[in-house]
């Protein structure tokens, strides 16, 4: 068990986020046991999965299994594209808490703006219900623009806690981010690593690894905490798990940062699908 905690970030609402998480991202079920309880000994309370993975059971399990306080565990799932509307929603998020076996969610969040379909604002105003119950302590949403973040507060007056979005050195999405800090809206980064792409091999990242004695993956997790990003590395592997949390550890100085903010390479930089027209199910 290490004796490194994750660092807070305080949402809008009053609510706390580790801003280190564990992410699950393309876990098979039958394996999220394991892997969530290796996160949970290597000091991850914060453990981010979503309906699509087809994990949450396997969160669950882990979640049961382990010795660590529900208390002191953050847990976020989220609402599928199929399931948006407001009543769809409300029994999405049964069945979510249903597979994980929790009587409460930390945090609740609509995965994809699906602009196309249009029900986006209905599946928000369910989860403001949700909230209002106390069934989830805050929402937020996931792949979501700024003008659809202003379109929220405006028809609802309620603004998302989290942005969940991909982020890292080659799409560090400044203007988004921007935005959000003016409406106290957290950070959330998925992706954090570039999702195997040339980002670990990069010349400017080994020079920095190396000069902090610390892998290039470490390296990359530091910036984002150093930006105030929270942040959801995945990995199965168990001294990956363990390397990855230690990122936390890493300082870099505001030379290290600098030289990382300048690999962005703009809207070409991005892997995943472009929010503002991705439509999917």
């Amino acid at each position: 068990m290490t004796n490194l905690v994750s660092p807070v970030t305080t949402f809008h609402d009053g609510n706390t986020i580790p801003q280190l998480g564990y992410g699950v991202w393309k876990v098979e079920n039958d394996v999220a046991n394991d892997v969530v309880q290796q996160a949970f000994a290597a000091g991850y309370r914060h453990i981010d999965t979503a309906r699509i993975y087809g994990n949450e059971e396997g969160v669950g399990r882990a979640i049961a299994a382990t010795d660590v306080a529900r208390e002191d565990m953050f847990i976020t799932t989220k609402v599928w594209n199929a399931d948006q509307g407001f009543e769809e929603t409300l029994a999405a998020f049964d069945a979510s808490m249903e597979r994980l076996g929790l009587q409460y969610l930390d945090l609740y969040l609509i995965h994809w703006l699906q602009p196309k379909q249009g029900k986006y604002v209905d599946t928000w105003k369910a989860l403001i219900e949700l909230q209002k119950s106390g069934r989830v302590k805050s929402i937020g949403v996931c792949n979501f623009t700024i003008e659809a973040l202003a379109e929220l507060e405006e028809a609802t007056g309620v603004l998302p806690v989290i942005n969940q979005v991909e982020t890292h050195p080659y799409f560090p999405q400044t203007a988004l981010r921007e935005f959000e800090a003016s409406k106290n809206i957290a950070h959330e980064s998925w992706s954090p690593l570039g999702q195997g792409s040339e980002l670990l091999s990069d010349p400017v990242l080994v020079a920095i690894a190396e000069k902090h004695d610390a892998s290039v993956a470490q390296v990359v997790i530091a910036w984002h905490l150093a930006l105030g990003n929270v942040v959801i590395p995945k990995s199965v592997t168990p001294s990956r798990i363990v390397e990855n949390f230690a990122g936390q550890s890493v300082s870099l100085d505001a030379q290290d940062i600098a030289a990382i903010n300048a690999l962005d390479k703009g809207a070409e930089g991005r892997i995943a699908a472009d929010p503002a027209v991705s439509d999917f199910a």
